[in-house]
């Protein structure tokens, strides 16, 4: 049950949380309750799933279950669970060793004890059987041969191979199809059944034009389910081709055609992401619900050999009526530590949020604010950073809203090499003065690279990679050693935020580096920063 307090994560969790009915809540007989746990635990709570609280690693030297037991009996106390909630059943396992156990003190055993808790206390499908069938599509995936393949539980009814169906879309319209595969699953492997039963979780195919949130039934006349849209893509990043001096050092897929075919195969699955061509050949638009969601399918790229370079995130912004420009606003969910409330509402004010709910609850605080989608973007770094880990977010989409004006944004410039080559001491000894670094000793640099921050507004030209003259002359400076300061690292997250709109993150397997658009410095004079306006066709 513990999952990353991941900001896209609020919409992806409503609609598991349509297909269970009770959750095993697992927790670290060491660490205890983590602040993501508050966030997945709240979510159960509100749909009413039953949950079992599983104590693990009760092995470890330094675990302490019983304390941990109390904790977790606290957490559910501030989210207001009810009565029943609180009376919820426990067990102690080690998953590791593979004994589970009703009472600390046992050695030994098998996993039995979770087992036959999850068989006594989860109560059985909310679902009704019946002739015909109805299906809620809660997640996609995909087959080469056989297409999209919907993933969801059977409401009503039963289903077999063969039938034939409707798909009831969102919008209203009626798709008739086929069922052509009924999955099951077992574990993690996914079994070919004939027939499935009201209450299964399974996978069908047959409807390639079937979303997320919509219903495939029997009949049409046997009506859709409550639909449960998924919010519309918000920001919109530029993928384009590693088109630098280092390009193809690293990764082997690194041409516009392996570029555009990984995307469309992401597009298959990930219903929140949009791509689209533009008039460059080597540049796609890629549009989702926020950069981490982006970052994550970069982070992926790179592991399977791709390079790519990832531009900024720019806001998806409307147009009203009157023709003003509106932009996207979000509602955003924060829960922090309360010592931390200060840092995060100067934070929030800068970015122009405005605070509609404040909840207290023994040492938490629940912020519930609107907040416009560009003030979102660097703001869980922030959040992390002043909570010291312990700030959990996530924000759904709100409404299309009037500009908010100017948020501020990175003050500084950058110090951008003019030359290629390897980088030297002697050189970044020098550029230390101008700000702070982000290349050490050996890295190869090339024309147009970002190898540190300056401390000014400017971009600043330096030459990292300029070696000292040897002459016959003794210096004053012989003997004295080199002191460079640790280089400025990020993350693909942090480095996605920080970099400017005339700036790219290059991404490949082994190096994450920064550099400007325009490569050539001559160039990129006659060019102009300039606040980029992208608007949503209608």
């Amino acid at each position: 049950m513990d999952t990353p307090g991941h900001a896209d994560f609020g919409g992806e969790v409503e609609r598991i949380m349509n297909m269970i009915d009770g959750v095993l809540l697992v927790v670290d007989a060491a660490e205890g309750p983590q602040a993501q746990t508050r966030f997945v635990l709240r979510k159960a709570l509100e749909a009413g799933a039953k949950p079992i609280v599983v104590i693990n690693k009760i092995d470890r030297d330094n675990a302490n279950p019983k304390k941990v037991l109390d904790q977790v009996f606290d957490l559910f106390i501030s989210l207001n669970a009810t009565d029943e909630q609180l009376d919820f059943p426990y067990v102690f396992c080690s998953a590791k060793a593979g004994y589970a156990h009703l009472e600390i003190g046992q050695e030994g055993g098998t996993m039995d004890p979770l087992f036959d808790a999850i068989v006594r206390h989860i109560p059985p499908p909310r679902a009704k059987a019946g002739n015909g069938f109805q299906v809620l599509v809660s997640n996609l995936d995909y087959s080469d041969y056989l297409g999209r393949i919907a993933l969801g539980k059977i409401v009503e009814g039963k289903v077999r191979v063969g039938e034939t169906a409707c798909c009831l879309h969102g919008d209203g319209r009626v798709t008739p199809g086929k069922v052509t595969m009924i999955y099951h699953f077992e574990g993690l492997k996914r079994i070919e059944i004939t027939e499935a039963h009201a209450g299964d979780i399974i996978g069908i195919t047959g409807f390639d034009d079937v979303f997320i949130g919509e219903t495939i039934a029997d009949a049409a006349d046997r009506g859709a389910l409550p639909y449960i849209p998924v919010d519309p893509p918000t920001i919109q990043m530029e993928f384009a081709v590693n088109d630098g001096p280092l390009a193809g050092l690293d990764g082997k897929l690194v041409t516009a055609r392996h570029l555009w075919d990984r995307l469309k195969k992401e597009v298959r699955t990930n219903v929140a992401l949009r791509i689209a061509t533009t008039s460059d050949p080597k540049v796609f638009a890629v549009s989702g619900r926020g950069e981490m969601q982006i970052a994550i399918l970069v982070e992926q790229m790179r592991r399977e050999g791709h390079e790519v370079l990832v531009s900024r995130p720019e806001v998806l912004w409307k147009q009203s009526p009157e023709g003003q420009p509106l932009e996207p606003i979000e509602h955003l969910y924060a829960e922090i530590p309360k010592e931390d409330l200060g840092a995060v509402m100067e934070n929030l004010s800068h970015r122009r949020a405005q605070i509609t709910a404040m909840n207290h609850h023994d040492t938490q605080i629940t912020i519930e604010a609107h907040i416009p989608m560009r003030g979102l973007i660097g703001f869980e770094t922030d959040l992390m950073n002043m909570t010291r880990g312990m700030g959990v977010m996530s924000h759904l989409f709100h409404e299309y809203g009037g500009d908010r004006g100017e948020i501020p944004a990175r003050k500084n410039g950058s110090l951008v090499s003019m030359e290629n080559g390897d980088a030297t001491s002697y050189a970044l000894n020098l550029i230390q003065e101008r700000g702070r670094l982000m290349v050490a000793p050996g890295d190869k640099i090339y024309k147009g690279m970002i190898v540190g921050e300056n401390a000014r507004e400017q971009d600043l030209p330096v030459n990292p990679c300029k070696a000292k003259h040897l002459t016959n002359m003794r210096s004053q400076g012989d003997g004295k050693g080199i002191q460079l300061n640790a280089p400025f690292k990020l993350s693909l997250e942090r480095a996605l935020e920080y970099i400017d709109v005339d700036e790219y993150v290059e991404a490949t397997p082994d190096h994450l580096r920064l550099r400007k658009k325009i490569l050539d410095g001559n160039q990129r004079k006659r060019s102009e920063r300039a606040r980029n306006i992208r608007f949503v066709n209608p």
